[in-house]
């Protein structure tokens, strides 16, 4: 099992990972408010990296400053956010992992307490106090989704991931719960994906062949449908040039909400795409030696690391050295969870996790 872990993985546009974990993209509201990085982001981040994960990435990092979704976010929309992301991108490199930043819009997500004015959605939601794009912000958006890849290539990163999933802005346009546009961006599915496409095109085409591009999707909540999101996958594959899709599955070994896909657990779901060379990762409950074998032998290219990766920052070295090792039992202290590279705010956060901190 040690050597499938070890073993380097090359993604289609060029680029090697020298492990099999990746750090998942972690809300941890550290960051400074006007988007740049913090001392408590930058430890947290390069701590996983000197931890063994062959791939860090960021926590979302909002390309719109009206697309922010919680206090403390890293940003990536603007110009003078680049000079703490060639840092961080140093940071992480030093020890010999990938540097990926994950591009995010939170939409009608977005707290009216953070931005300051309404949230933006596909449409019109009451509910979330969130006013519908109109189709020139549409497009502003898409742009500055390919603007903010640009800008992160100009940091230094080995390459972006456009987040799709969790009931954000690009979740939004692809639930045809949500999005009840009249126009080309709403309607049937192919004119609800038409942004994602566009942004995961426009990227390819302004960062070139040789960056590694990923997308993130999520099966269930926020109106989103197991077949479409396996369509949606298929398609990105086949037409969009990807090199990764990541699936954050809540929990990889359950069965899906919808009854009547019932037959087989989500994980088997996706593992019936036809992913060329597309590499594909998956999210949800993988915390223990025993988690990550099983799903490295469903045949999944690498495996994504949330609570397990904050508990032990070398999680990977960890179950490298011991296969079937489980992580310290819940819940664990303040002073533990500094140790293990949480800043003030981060720890002020994880309280908000059931039976996670000592109260």
């Amino acid at each position: 099992m040690s050597n499938t872990l070890l073993s380097q993985l090359q993604f289609s546009c060029g680029t090697k990972m020298k492990n099999r974990f990746m750090l998942a993209p972690m809300t941890n509201t550290q960051s400074h408010e006007d988007g740049t990085l913090s001392d408590d982001e930058y430890k947290w981040l390069v701590m996983r990296a000197k931890g063994g994960f062959g791939l860090t990435m960021t926590c979302a990092s909002h390309v719109q400053a009206i697309g922010k979704g919680f206090p403390g976010q890293l940003g990536i929309f603007s110009d003078q956010h680049i000079e703490g992301h060639k840092r961080l991108v140093d940071g992480i490199k030093a020890y010999d992992s990938l540097a990926v930043i994950q591009l995010h819009h939170a939409g009608m997500r977005s707290p009216k307490e953070v931005i300051q004015q309404k949230s933006v959605c596909p449409s019109e939601s009451e509910k979330h106090n969130a006013r519908a794009l109109s189709l020139t912000e549409v497009h502003q958006l898409r742009d500055d989704f390919i603007t903010a890849a640009v800008r992160s290539q100009k940091a230094g990163y080995d390459g972006v991931e456009v987040h799709g999933a969790h009931g954000y802005i690009l979740t939004q346009f692809l639930s045809s719960q949500i999005n009840q546009r009249q126009d080309g961006y709403g309607g049937s599915l192919a004119k609800r994906a038409r942004l994602l496409f566009e942004i995961v095109d426009g990227i390819r085409a302004a960062c070139g062949p040789k960056f590694l591009l990923g997308v993130r999707l999520s099966p269930e909540r926020f109106g989103m449908q197991l077949h479409e999101v396996k369509i949606i996958s298929q398609q990105l594959i086949d037409a969009h040039n990807i090199d990764f899709i990541d699936l954050s599955l809540w929990d990889v070994f359950k069965l899906p909400e919808e009854a009547v896909h019932q037959n087989k657990t989500l994980l088997e779901h996706f593992a019936e795409l036809d992913f060329k060379k597309t590499k594909w990762t998956v999210a949800g409950k993988i915390n223990t030696g025993e988690d990550v074998a099983k799903i490295l032998n469903a045949h999944v290219d690498f495996v994504s690391i949330g609570r397990s990766a904050i508990l032990h920052h070398d999680f990977p070295k960890q179950v490298i050295d011991k296969p079937n090792f489980t992580p310290t039992e819940l819940p664990v202290s303040e002073t533990y969870l500094q140790n293990e590279g949480l800043g003030p705010d981060f720890l002020t956060y994880m309280k908000r996790w059931p039976n996670f901190v000592v109260e």
